[in-house]
């Protein structure tokens, strides 16, 4: 089974090639006009990629199609938005009082090539004419648009919204005044941070994982977690305020190095070394670097700022606990049974259904659950299924010393080291 994992790491250590980000729309009024300029990746506008339900477009049918649009030069990528527009520009919602407003392209700009294993970001502008007297406007787009993060410039306490794809925006008042309160922002910006860990926070999960599987105990997993907590929230903090970074290029091999570190202690500690509290809180601060390159991504509203940012934090602990929680569900009755506290015949019974689901949902591989879980299912059944191999593994062979943890966490932090390893090659040479 945990050659199966191994499998599974290989194949999805890949999504970090071609990230999907949101789009950023910048929107003022001038002279009754409202201007729109926007950050995206044209590419996967023009090459019909569904941003709402894939968080790489390496796992896309349009992936070559992608990759062709990504290598060209910038006058060639604006020439082919300028004849994809007309359909982008029917996937646009804007109203004004109710009224629909006509969006017209303004103007293109591209980067330059550079390292087309890389996103690149760039820009458009267009307009839509207001009626006279108009008071409110509304703004959302399509569905596989994916998610647009709209700010209005110009005004007194603006207007600052996170939209999915497909979501509609509130009503906007034109003359400002339309800014969200603080509690409205904390709540706003609490499924943002659980959405970057689950699904879209391969590395993080990992990471906490690995942090689970040291010991099956309460008291170890506490200690980690609250540690690792603490750290990644002042470093969170520290990056949001501006006042301390580093590069993605330093951070992200180094995130993935402390997969490796805590994954390969796992197998020969049993419980919290003296070293390994000061280990995790040293790894939480880089990861709050982690977390603080995702928020610079779209940026935090000024005026709601504390809110915001409070808000992202709760989200990463809840996606944190739950990503714990769900293992927890996984390998508990393999833990009980280790423990001489539950029936054998049943744990045969639960984990052989549990594979026999986790295989079909792989197979199957539900459209719903694909637009939910961002990526083909299979990169969360095939795990789940080898976990639960090796739980059935765990209870047949339970009369050994430390059957759980000989068979179920040691090949699973083994693992979770294979991958930690590769994305740090990757992440440094790839």
């Amino acid at each position: 089974m945990s050659s199966v994992l191994l499998l599974w790491i290989t194949l999805a250590s890949t999504a970090a090639a071609h990230e999907v980000l949101p789009s950023i729309a910048d929107m003022r009024q001038e002279d009754g006009v409202l201007i729109f300029e926007v950050r995206a990746s044209l590419e996967s506008f023009i090459a019909g990629i569904d941003l709402a339900a894939t968080s790489d477009t390496n796992e896309t049918p349009q992936a070559v199609r992608y990759d062709a649009l990504r290598a060209l030069p910038p006058a060639r990528l604006a020439e082919e938005f300028r004849a994809f527009w007309p359909l982008m520009a029917s996937g646009l919602t804007i109203t004004a009082d109710g009224m629909a407003l006509v969006p017209e392209l303004d103007d293109v700009f591209v980067d330059q090539v550079g390292d087309t294993d890389l996103v690149r970001t760039s820009s458009f502008t267009f307009t839509a004419a207001l009626p006279e007297g108009a008071e409110t406007v509304q703004v959302g787009w399509a569905a596989n648009f994916g998610v647009l993060v709209l700010r209005q410039m110009g005004v007194p306490a603006p207007y600052d919204g996170y939209l999915q794809g497909g979501a509609l925006s509130a009503e906007i008042a034109l003359q400002g005044g339309g800014q969200a309160s603080g509690w409205d922002t904390f709540v706003g910006y609490i499924p943002v941070g659980f959405d970057h860990i689950v699904p879209k926070g391969l590395d993080h999960i990992l990471f906490v994982l690995a942090l689970f599987f040291l010991a099956a105990r309460m008291r170890p997993l506490i200690i980690q977690i609250s540690l690792f907590t603490v750290a990644h929230t002042i470093t969170l903090a520290l990056a949001a305020l501006g006042i301390f970074s580093l590069p993605g290029a330093i951070v992200e091999p180094l995130i993935a190095a402390s997969i490796v570190f805590v994954a390969v202690e796992n197998i020969w500690a049993k419980g919290l070394t003296p070293w390994r509290p000061f280990i995790i809180f040293a790894f939480g601060l880089l990861h709050g670097l982690g977390f603080a390159s995702v928020l610079a991504e779209f940026g935090l509203p000024d005026e709601t700022f504390i809110a915001a940012l409070i808000g992202f934090n709760v989200g990463v602990e809840i996606g944190q606990l739950f990503v714990i929680a769900i293992m927890a569900l996984c390998v508990w009755q393999a833990l009980r049974i280790d423990r001489g506290a539950a029936e054998v015949g049943r744990g045969y019974a639960i984990y052989l259904g549990l594979l026999v689901g986790a295989v079909a949902l792989g197979i199957l591989n539900p459209a719903s659950l694909v637009a939910l879980l961002e990526n083909p299912v299979w990169i969360f059944s095939v795990p789940l299924a080898g976990v639960f191999g090796l739980c059935i593994m765990s209870i047949r062979f339970r009369d050994q010393a430390d059957a759980y943890r000989r068979i179920v966490a040691v090949p699973a932090s083994l693992a979770i080291a294979f991958v930690g390893a590769y994305w740090c090659v990757e992440r440094v040479f790839l």
